[in-house]
Formats: structure tokens, C-alpha cells, sequence
């Protein structure tokens, strides 16, 4: 259990810092990371931490195809765990 809670503290917090340096790269009009890399994060677990620079950095927000691809992947993750709950899938059971 304990590794999970760090792989998604990690996986969390770079997505934080990539979506903060793509806003850095944007306000300095550089070459920016590409959006799929940011939802590539988001999908392995890091949705949180790019919510988080979101809101905090004001990036990607008035933009609505990123909010509609980012929106889906979080219901889709959602949808999963959901899942998991109702067919009681214990994530944390090693074999």
C-alpha cells in the first residue's frame, strides 16, 4: 500500500510541476510541452496534481477542448474505481 501512496504522491506532484513550467514556457513565449504529454500524466494517476496547477497557475482553463479531454479522462478514472468498488477489487492485495 505504501508504494501506491508514493507512486501517486509522485506521479501528482509532476504533473504539478510540468503543467507549471508549461505555464512558465507560455508567458515567456518558448516551445511548450505538448498537451498529450500532460494528459499522458494525468491518465497514469496524476489528474489531481495537474487539477491542482490549473487552478493555482490559471493555465489551460479557458481553453475548452482541454477542459473536455481532461474532464473525460477524470471520468473515466472515476468510472474505474467505481467499478473496482462494486466488484470489491482490493488494489493493495500483493500475490
Amino acid at each position: 500500500m505504501n508504494i501506491l501512496l508514493l507512486y501517486f504522491l509522485l506521479i501528482n506532484s509532476f504533473a504539478f510541476i510540468l503543467s507549471g513550467y508549461d505555464k512558465h514556457l507560455a508567458i515567456n513565449h518558448k516551445r511548450r510541452i505538448p498537451e498529450n504529454t500532460l494528459f499522458a500524466f494525468a491518465a497514469v494517476g496524476g489528474s489531481v496534481g495537474l487539477l491542482l496547477a490549473m487552478i493555482i497557475f490559471r493555465h489551460k482553463t479557458s481553453k475548452p477542448s482541454f477542459i473536455l479531454k481532461f474532464s473525460a479522462i477524470v471520468f473515466i478514472q472515476i468510472l474505474i474505481a467505481v467499478l473496482m468498488f462494486i466488484n470489491k477489487v482490493n488494489i493493495f492485495l500483493i500475490y
